[in-house]
Parts: C-alpha cells; structure tokens; sequence
C-alpha cells in the first residue's frame, strides 16, 4: 500500500480492499491514536559497556542450558586447552592468607565456642550425653587398637589420622541409626574427588596484562582496572556423608546481607603468597557424579597433619588461622560443587542456601566448622557490591585425648564425642522451594531423548573431566623465534608457518573448533552425510 496516500485516498483504497465502510474509515482515521511509540533503548557503545553487555549474554546462555552437564561444559567453550587458573590444593596453604581464603570465597569468619544448632532439641546436652557415655567405652577400646597395633604404609601421620576418622565414622553410623532415622538414607564416600571452579574478580592486572592496556591508546586509560582470576580447587577429605535432603539454614538470605558481616577484599596478585599458576579445564566435581539420589552434604572430615610441617616461628595464632583458611577452602570447594548439580553456577547465583560441616583433625586434635554458603557469584564487581556474605563459624581445636599409656587411654574427652554426636544428630530437612530452578525437567544428560544426544554428551562431559591432556600439545613459541622472530627480524625469507605469524591467538581457540568424526562410507545413514553430528552448547 502506498503510505503517500493522502486521507481519503486511503478511505478509498480501504474500503475497496477490506470488509470495511466508508464511514467506519473516516471515523477511525479522524480519532486520535491510542498507540505509544516505544523506541529501543539507547545503548553505551564504550568499549566496557559493550564488553560487559557480551558477558551478560553468556551469563544468560548458561543459565537458559537445560542440563547440569551442558552447564558444566558452556564453562569450559572458550577455552579450547583449558582456563589460565590458580591451583589451590588442600593442605598447602600459604603463610598469612586468611584474608585471601575470605575474599576469593565471600567468607565472614565467626570465632565461638559452640556451633549454631540447626535441630530442635540439640541445644539441650542431656540427649548426646546419655549417647557419649554409652559410646565412650567403645571409642576408648577403638583408640587403643588403632594406634599401638596398626601399622600404617607410607607415611604413618596420615594413615592414623585417616584411620581413626573411618572407625568413629563407622562407630558412629552402626551405632545411631536406630535413634536417628536419617542416618540410614546417608551415603558415605571415601577419599571422595572433589574440585571446584569459579571466577573471583577485583584484583589488579598482572604485569603484562597492565602493559598490553597500557601500550593502545584507547585502552590505556583503562589499564589499572581490575581482573578476574580463575581459581581451581582441589580437595582431599578423609571421608564425607551425604543425604538426598539439605540442612537447613543457620540464618535467610536476607540476614547475609547484614553489613556487619564484614569480608576482606583482596586485592593482589594471587602469586604474592605463592599460589602459581596452571592451564587446565575448570572441573566441579562433589564426589560423585550427576544424578546421585544424595546430592547435599552432611559434613566432611579433613586431615591437619599439615600443621606439624609449618614452621615453629610461624606463631600459634598463625596456625589457627590456617585451620580457618582449610575450613573455609574445604567448605566452600566442596558446597559450590553441589550448587552446580543443582544448577547454578559461578556467573548464576543460588536461590536458597546451603550447609555443611566440617571436622579438621589428626585423631588427637579437633575444630570443627559450619558453613553457610549464600552466594556463588564473585566475579567482576560483584567481588564487593555482592550485598550476601557466606558465613562460617569455627570453633577452637579441641584435644580427643593426652596419651595412651600401658593398654589405657589418658585424659579421654567426652566434649569432643558430643560435639560429633551433634554433628550427626543435625536432621536435614526438605524446603518449601525450588530446588533446581534453572534446569529443565529432565535435569540431567542422562534423561535425555534423543540417544545420539546423550551418548555424545556423556562421552565428552566425562573426558573432558579425565583431565587428559590434548593429542597435539599446545603451540609454544622458543627461545630462538623470540630472539630472531619477533625481537629482531632477521628471518623475512623463511615461510610463514607458526600460529604467532600468521595472527592466530591458540589461546583463543574455542572448544568447538576442530573437525568433527568421519563417518566411513559403509556406516552413513545419507551417504552425502561424511562427519559426525556435534551437540555442544
């Protein structure tokens, strides 16, 4: 139709073409319009709106995926040879990095004497002290079997340690089950694989990163900003329980956000305090893999033997605040995971909390800890306008016993067998909420339709996760292409081969870019159809 049209053209060209009179189109075309006109929103075209506005884009792809492990894997899809992380392994901390723990996890640190109650009825000691005295004989018996006839291979802290925790754990669980009915729902791992994975923002650039802003100009004046670094965690618990339900919480979200919960910020180069770098594809693994019925953490037993190699000089109150730095690492390593079986991820925060417990020990000495994690997001600004705090509460190391001498235990303490008893008493609890609100309803690969889908997804999710390495190793460049290549060019007639001559960044390489499988003649279904289907994210 001709927009030129004057009115009563277009009266005309109506009425001659629709259902309608002439009268009713002069009575339309002489009313007022009732229609707003919406224009788009007027975007920031500076270089960090627009990039801010591309990972806001992604965020949302992650959370939109309908599976846990399509998730897992959309984490790892711009990085082809794996993420430039910071490896954190449990039991090696650095000196004085308290501070650090918190920040890079969002962590209040709360020193008590007693760990909140989340069950009704604990906060009266009559219960676990009928249950201490019937089970201290036994844990008596158990001590001194253990640690005079056992003899343990490789090193023999370690072996103790581990071997006094499965025998309580055993003790424990054998003994309470008749008394608590959730105890025989609890699964128990041992040495279970846990890692954790996640992006920690607000820390200053790396030297050569400040120098490749600095050096164009329109970056320049953006070269102090600060970063995200990536952090890998790798956890090595003695032993942990799971259930099929959560804990419930200590406090709501909304009282995470009280601003007394105070949390460092740290704002250096992880490598100051000795953390060091790795290439390596981010991995969240809570010890099990997806689709296990007990999928929330009861607690979680660690080893301290690492503090008998710390330096004597290095003080007593240095060295509890490396308990609290173990404590906060293993809790938050070993909780984030779980939030990612149930959906969320690092750019897509927790609707509702989750708890655990934590025991640090070496079978004579014992702290223990309960976590609260409120939220997961701490990249970019988040890393201090993030108005939710993790909460930990930890309580200082108690002594289980002095010494076993002649047959006999000597100074046997029953606070510590009640403390564990409580520990185990604490009754998880169903929510009146969703618990996997951004996964679709068939949640994982497994439950998928299609079987090409599911067996490709399930093949690569889990040798993606083996960790192994590439079949053609990344390109390095050498000393020699350094010197006479790019320092000084003193080759110009040699064929241009290498990926840093010819423009290509192999860091930048996508997980998707590379062939996909040849289908042989004899096994296509279209005989015009020669490479495999892929279905990544």
């Amino acid at each position: 139709m001709n927009l030129s049209l004057g009115r009563f053209s277009l009266v005309a060209h109506l009425s001659k073409n629709a259902s309608f009179t002439i009268g009713e189109c002069q009575r339309f075309c002489s009313s007022k319009s009732d229609v707003s006109v919406k224009y788009p929103a007027i975007l920031d075209l500076s270089y960090v709106a627009k990039k801010y506005r591309k990972k806001v884009k992604w965020h949302e792809k992650i959370k939109a995926l309908p599976t846990v492990e399509e998730k897992l894997l959309e984490i790892n899809m711009p990085s082809y040879y794996g993420w430039k992380c910071y490896g954190i392994k449990e039991g090696v901390i650095p000196y004085d990095s308290l501070h650090f723990a918190q920040s890079i996890t969002r962590t209040h640190m709360t020193e008590c004497e007693k760990l909140p109650s989340l069950s009704e009825g604990l906060e009266n000691d009559n219960g676990t002290s009928v249950l201490a005295d019937k089970l201290t004989p036994l844990l008596a018996d158990m001590l001194i079997f253990e640690c005079r006839n056992r003899r343990y291979s490789g090193d023999e802290a370690d072996g103790l340690t581990s071997s006094i925790v499965r025998q309580i754990n055993w003790l424990l669980m054998s003994f309470l089950p008749c008394n608590v009915p959730h105890l025989t729902e609890a699964q128990v791992d041992y040495e279970p694989r846990i890692e954790a994975f996640w992006a920690a923002g607000g820390m200053e650039p790396s030297y050569s990163t400040w120098k490749s802003r600095k050096n164009i100009e329109w970056l320049s004046s953006l070269a102090d900003d600060p970063v995200d670094r990536y952090i890998q965690y790798e956890g090595f618990p003695i032993l942990q329980v799971r259930h099929p339900l959560p804990l419930p919480p200590v406090v709501d979200l909304q009282t995470s956000t009280n601003p007394e919960y105070e949390v460092p910020h740290f704002k250096y180069d992880p490598r100051v305090i000795g953390i060091s770098l790795q290439r390596r594809h981010g991995t969240n693994i809570p010890g099990f893999w997806p689709g296990d019925p007990c999928e929330f953490g009861l607690m979680s037993f660690h080893k301290r033997n690492h503090i008998n190699n710390r330096p004597k000089h290095y003080g007593a109150c240095e060295h509890t605040e490396s308990l609290h730095v173990q404590a906060i690492l293993a809790s938050y390593g070993w909780l984030f995971p779980l939030t990612c079986y149930q959906g969320f991820s690092t750019y897509n925060d927790v609707t509702y909390p989750l708890v655990t417990q934590t025991v640090i020990t070496d079978g004579q000495f014992w702290s223990f800890y309960m976590y609260q994690l409120n939220t997961t997001i701490m990249h970019s600004h988040y890393s201090t306008d993030n108005p939710r705090r993790n909460l930990c509460w930890g309580t200082p190391e108690m002594q289980l016993y002095e010494k076993i001498e002649d047959g006999k235990v000597v100074g046997l303490n029953e606070d510590v067998l009640k403390r564990l008893l409580k520990l185990y008493l604490n009754k998880p609890q169903e929510r009146a909420t969703e618990m996997k609100p951004y996964l679709s309803d068939y949640h994982y690969v497994a439950n998928i339709p299609d079987e090409k889908k599911r067996q490709w997804l399930e093949t690569r999710i889990k040798h993606l996760y083996s960790l192994r390495p590439r079949h053609r190793s990344l390109p390095e460049i050498y000393n020699w292409e350094k010197i006479y290549k790019i320092d000084h060019e003193t080759r110009q007639m040699e064929a241009r081969r290498r990926p840093f001559e010819l423009g290509v960044n192999p860091y930048r390489r996508r997980l998707d870019e590379h062939k996909s499988s040849y289908i042989p003649k004899k096994l296509r279904e279209d005989k015009k159809k020669k490479w495999e289907d892929t279905y990544y994210p």
